[in-house]
């Protein structure tokens, strides 16, 4: 059975991929109105289009990040609201920043949990509701992230439009801020290579075959070409294969191994509003 391709399914495309309105009207027909589906139809036919990420989320709010007293646990916590205009209201952002505060005070490990705290005698969950009441716009915890490790190191990018936590081995202060600094302007999907989902894998591995073969090339050579595709793919979206933002010379890798030998990511959380 066909699905009818509407126009705001069009624009929901143009505007999470740039492509032309009769390349995503084609796109969503080929994928029956499938948007996930649409966006690698796209891609087959070697549009560069980005691929989704799950930190586009919230369109507007507050992200915070921090750390508590001994660097060892960090939390990242984005309060999302519907317009601009509240969230850079200095008032908005303190209340948010009050509910981070309680977040780590609280030891707190999951959105449902940070809901249930109380500040002053009242629930997260309650405040949320009478702020809501007051501003009249939505108003909720939309994401909430949490590292430990022997050291986490926090970053806050662009006025709380973005949050960033990274876990180490061993404490660096400078090197922490360096590499969260680097993730949020490189948008890493992973640590390294190995901790990619396979799914992502096999889809971008799919996508390159059949670029390669759209291109032309005999079907033998395919898997070599795409094989190096999926190659680029993994430097670009391994965080320690990346180019170190500060000193393209060097890989971030080889920035924290002349930092000191041990010194490691064990992972990292990056929330943006969309």
């Amino acid at each position: 059975m066909s699905v009818t391709i509407t126009a705001a399914d069009i624009n929901k495309l143009r505007q999470a991929t740039g492509a032309g309105m009769m390349d995503c009207r084609k796109a969503l027909t080929e994928a029956n109105g499938d948007f996930e589906a649409a966006i690698d139809w796209l891609r087959k036919q070697g549009q560069k289009v980005a691929a989704k990420r799950s930190d586009r989320e919230a369109k507007e709010g507050v992200v915070i990040a921090q750390t508590n007293a001994d660097n060892k646990t960090g939390i990242v916590v984005c309060i999302s609201c519907e317009t601009d205009f509240v969230s850079k209201n200095a008032e908005f952002v303190a209340f948010a920043q009050s509910i981070a505060d309680a977040a780590i005070a609280n030891n707190v490990k999951s959105a449902e949990e940070l809901n249930a705290v109380s500040i002053n005698g009242a629930k997260v969950a309650d405040l949320i509701n009478d702020k809501l009441a007051a501003i009249g716009e939505k108003i909720e915890v939309s994401k909430f992230e949490r590292v430990e490790a022997p050291y986490v190191a926090s970053y806050i990018h662009g006025a709380y439009r973005m949050g960033v936590l990274v876990g180490l081995t061993q404490q660096a202060e400078e090197a922490g801020k360096d590499v969260a600094m680097q993730i949020a302007a490189m948008n890493p999907l992973a640590v390294d290579e190995t901790s990619i989902p396979a799914d992502v894998v096999e889809r971008e591995k799919n996508i390159a075959i059949e670029v390669v073969k759209a291109e032309g090339k005999p079907a033998e050579m395919a898997e070599k070409i795409a094989m190096g595709k999926l190659n680029k793919f993994f430097k670009e979206n391994s965080l320690l294969a990346q180019a170190f933002v500060k000193d393209n010379s060097k890989s971030v890798a080889d920035y924290l191994k002349s930092i000191s030998p041990d010194l490691k990511v064990t992972e990292f959380k990056r929330v943006a509003l969309g």
